[in-house]
């Protein structure tokens, strides 16, 4: 495993597989179980920038260092934020209007909400791969990303409701095209656990594993099955799959008609013309 240059977190750490093309991008905060505070936040759009941008890297693994892939929110270190304060003083020393505390309440949740999308906007495959406590900002986390994989010990909550606030990171917007409406209405408003195997059950996480060895196996076998096809056509597709949201059918058939009218004249396409022809495996370059 490699090191990706340019790149230092206390709370964050990139792994680099060259040969398999793949990256893992650790939480690494395991003795706060992965709670997401000010660092995170403010690293977690720097790393995805660095691995969007790395052509090196063809697939990225999200996984957690700890007994905990995340228990979400750091109450303590970002208390301020949910008590509605950040706004400071209007000026002269005088107490910001209510107003005032609201606009900068906004900015803050805008800026988090932002970075947990930072992983959505990923041009590359992003997989979860989720043992242990999955609470809160850590279901917004892996709401973002493509796929998800569980460990036989994972523990789900959309928690917000329990804590009196609503979810706004993301798992209100995004849960609604990976879960049925009800599941979704059921965990947001109860605020309730589930286990890794309700969690298949209702398309949360496309597979569990028995032990957190095992999920991360899972999720590495997965990545590189992934990295292993033509980085061109992955990319393409994820592209053309965030572009049919709020189209057609017929309209996203004519952007995909687009897309590859521009793409398919690649170095890969006729490497897999030509690996056919010999009865070999394709090695695609991303060219």
């Amino acid at each position: 495993m490699g090191k990706i240059a340019d790149f230092e977190s206390p709370v964050l750490r990139i792994e680099h597989d060259e040969a398999e093309a793949v990256a893992t991008l650790w939480l690494d905060r395991a003795e706060a179980r992965n709670a997401m505070g000010v660092d995170l936040w403010r690293d977690l759009p720097r790393a995805m920038a660095v691995l969007s941008a790395d052509t090196t890297v063809r697939v990225v693994v999200v996984a957690a260092e700890g007994p905990h892939f995340s228990v979400g929110l750091d109450l303590k270190a970002m208390g301020s934020l949910l008590a509605g304060g950040g706004g400071g003083d209007s000026g002269g020393g005088a107490p910001a209007s209510m107003a005032a505390r609201a606009r900068s309440g906004r900015a803050e949740v805008l800026r988090l909400q932002d970075a947990i999308t930072s992983v959505a906007r990923c041009p590359k495959p992003v997989i979860a791969a989720v043992h242990g406590y999955c609470i809160g900002g850590g279901v917004d986390l892996i709401a973002a990303c493509d796929i998800r994989l569980a460990s036989s010990d994972a523990i789900f909550s959309v928690r917000e409701a329990k804590v009196a606030i609503v979810a706004d990171l993301g798992s209100l917007q995004r849960l609604p095209a990976i879960i049925h409406a009800g599941h979704l209405a059921e965990l947001a408003f109860t605020g309730k656990d589930i286990s890794a195997e309700r969690a298949k059950d209702i398309g949360l996480v496309n597979d569990v594993a028995a032990d957190v060895e095992g999920v991360h196996k899972a999720a590495r076998e997965l990545a590189a099955e992934i990295a292993a096809n033509s980085p061109i056509a992955v990319q393409g597709t994820k592209a053309v799959l965030a572009a049919n949201e709020g189209r057609t059918v017929a309209q996203g058939l004519d952007y995909v008609a687009t897309w590859n009218a521009g793409m398919l004249a690649s170095d890969d396409l006729t490497e897999a013309m030509t690996a056919f022809m010999e009865k070999r495996s394709p090695k695609f370059t991303g060219r």
